[in-house]
């Protein structure tokens, strides 16, 4: 059900865009921080799109249970982040740690940035490959 308290929304329409290709556990992550954001739970938001950086880092041969600079250093070593890409893990980085280790409130700009950011790198990494594949019928 939605329902509206004055002008806004409950729960709020989907933010973000849909990223095809994911694998299965990235895309649930971030679907899931999409519907954080949409429900005004930005914090939460900023914290799960920083644990994607960790399952991407993975998928793509970090092994598991390194420490999280070390995946966020295998991206970028391997080529996962894009030309002019690096300040872009840099802020995912950054305001999942604020979020994580400091007494903060991360405001709806700062989790909109991370998620575009976030959405942007998924694309670069999952999405544009994916659609160089051949479709079988």
């Amino acid at each position: 059900p939605t329902y509206f308290e004055s002008e806004q929304q409950i729960p709020g329409p989907l933010t973000g865009q849909k990223v095809e290709h994911l694998p299965p556990d990235v895309a649930a992550l971030y679907d899931e921080a999409r519907r954080d954001c949409s429900n005004g739970c930005f914090t939460s938001a900023t914290l799960v799109l920083r644990k994607i950086l960790m399952h991407l880092a993975v998928d793509k041969g970090a092994k598991p249970g390194l420490k999280f600079e070390q995946y966020v250093d295998h991206l970028g070593a391997n080529g996962f982040v894009p030309p002019d890409g690096k300040p872009w893990v840099d802020r995912i980085r950054s305001k999942g740690n604020e979020a994580n280790h400091e007494i903060t409130i991360v405001n709806e700009q700062d989790a909109d940035d991370v998620l575009v950011f976030t959405e942007m790198l998924l694309r670069f990494v999952y999405e544009m490959p994916g659609r160089l594949k051949p479709v079988t019928p």
